[in-house]
This record gives structure tokens, C-alpha cells and sequence, in this order.
């Protein structure tokens, strides 16, 4: 990421209660919905006096950023959605889940949904140092809140050509094989297909973004070109083999900042200003 965090500045929001080292909340707090985590954004932009950010996000976090983008289209310009799941719980998925919650712990539960079951069964080095985090956080309180929170989401009702639907383009990303597999391809479809850029990544399990970072990275720069961002940047084969499907989606609303990052970096051979971006991760 190093040549991507030179041309922008980086904020990591952790939700309530989520950063290393965080007290357990007393009992009986009442933990914000993921509505209301989203319109806690609108304070962070203004504290860091950003007008506009490219959003990344995982899991709630990518939830949270996608109705923070529904409710206010004009302050983003771009969303890396990593494992949404757009939907509510039905009654099905609410009853399994009570019934899950019955016989695991909220550290199983939520092992289950971070890691496809082939890893969970391979036990690979990632799951035992996820299940050692887990075992020794002082906040699991705190998570299990969070975790009730995201469990108890609503639906973003988006609807491919309706009302509801993202502004800016979009790059939703899942690992093949990965737990939320299916809930991501069918945000894909209702998603307007000239703005968005669905990237399903071969061997990356659960969370592509700790599994196949070099790609991922690749991937998101090859985004951002697209918006008109990192113009003189140069894409490796990798990229260009391995995301060249993203390019036309990619490239929809750029010709406003294309020309924007363009004009500054001409100015007396001076890089441009960093621009913002915003990842909210779980």
C-alpha cells in the first residue's frame, strides 16, 4: 500500500468499543445500530475537515459505509465494499441464529463468520491467531454487542435502475468459497452494472484482504485510476491480467476528478494534495 497512501490520507474508524485494549462497556449499555454508527460519520468528516472520501470497508464496517453513502451520495466518491451482506436477517437466519447461539460461544459464532469452513477445518496459522485475539480480548463484551448489532441490521434495499442505489462507483470484493460468497453476488445484481466492479478472488477465503493483500492492493489502485486518481502510476501484469474486468466499470464518473488530479499534478511538477479516504473495518 505504500505507493497508494503517498497521493491519500489514510483515517481508520474503529466502532464503539472495537480498538485493542478497549474497557468492557458497563452492563446495560445499549450499543448504537449500524444506522446510527453511520450517522456518526457525518462528525468524523467534519472533525477531520474532509468534504469527501473513498470508502473502504469489511463486513458491518462495509455496511455501515454503504448506508453512510446512501444518505449522504455527494461526500463519497468511490466504496470498496469487502463482504457485504446488503440484507436483513430473514426468519430463517434469525431462528438458525438463535439456535447456533445456544450451543457456541460468541467467539465460535464469530469464527464462523470471519473464515470459510475449509479453513476453519485446516486450521490455518490466520484462524489460530483470530481464535488466540479472540480468546484473550478484554472487550469480547464489547464484540458481542457490536456482533448483536449486525445481526439485527437492516435491509439497504437497493433495487438495480430504483431509487436506492449508489451514486459513485463501486468495488465489491469476496473471497471464493468465503461465508458471505453468496450475499455478495447478489449485491452485485442489484447493482448498476456500468458503476461497479465485482472482483471474486480465487484461494483467499474469508478475508481476502489478509489472504491475498498484493492482489487486493493491485486491484484497488487499478479503482482509484479509474476515478481519475494515481494517473502516472504504473500497473504491473499482475493487475492488468487479473483485474482488466474492472476497468470500464471503474472508469463511469471519473472525468471529474480525472481532470481535478490532472491540473494539480501539472502545476510546477508538484505532486498533488493528498485527497481523503475512510476505512471503517470489523
Amino acid at each position: 500500500m505504500q505507493e497508494i497512501i503517498k497521493n491519500f490520507v489514510v483515517i481508520h474508524v474503529d466502532a464503539p468499543g472495537m480498538e485493542e485494549g478497549a474497557p468492557a462497556f458497563p452492563l446495560g449499555y445499549q450499543y448504537p445500530s449500524l444506522d446510527q454508527l453511520a450517522d456518526m460519520i457525518p462528525c468524523i468528516l467534519q472533525y477531520v475537515n474532509f468534504t469527501s472520501i473513498i470508502g473502504i470497508g469489511v463486513g458491518a464496517g462495509a455496511y455501515v459505509l454503504a448506508r453512510y453513502s446512501l444518505s449522504h451520495p455527494n461526500t463519497v466518491e468511490g466504496l470498496v465494499l469487502i463482504n457485504i451482506d446488503p440484507n436483513a436477517k430473514g426468519w430463517m437466519d434469525w431462528a438458525a441464529h438463535k439456535l447456533t447461539g445456544l450451543t457456541s460461544s460468541i467467539s465460535e459464532m464469530i469464527m464462523g463468520h470471519l473464515f470459510s469452513t475449509e479453513e476453519l477445518s485446516k486450521n490455518t496459522e490466520m484462524v489460530q491467531q483470530q481464535r488466540d485475539i479472540l480468546s484473550h480480548a478484554t472487550n469480547l463484551p464489547n464484540i458481542q454487542l457490536y456482533w448483536s448489532s449486525y445481526n439485527s441490521r437492516r435491509d439497504l434495499s437497493l433495487e438495480r435502475g430504483g431509487d436506492i442505489s449508489f451514486k459513485c462507483p463501486v468495488m465489491l470484493v469476496v473471497g471464493d468459497q468465503a461465508p458471505h460468497e453468496d450475499a455478495v453476488v447478489e449485491c452485485n445484481s442489484k447493482l448498476d452494472p456500468t458503476q461497479t466492479s465485482f472482483l471474486k478472488m480465487a484461494d483467499s477465503g474469508g478475508q481476502p484482504q489478509l489472504t491475498q493483500p498484493g492482489k487486493l492492493t493491485e486491484a484497488f489502485k487499478y479503482f482509484v485510476q479509474g476515478m481519475g486518481y494515481m494517473a502516472s502510476s504504473c500497473m504491473t501484469r499482475l493487475s492488468r491480467s487479473r483485474t482488466a474486468s474492472l476497468s470500464s466499470a471503474a472508469s463511469g464518473d471519473g472525468n471529474r476528478s480525472r481532470s481535478r488530479t490532472l491540473s494539480q499534478s501539472s502545476e510546477a511538477g508538484a505532486p498533488p494534495p493528498p485527497a481523503p479516504t475512510m476505512e471503517v473495518s470489523c
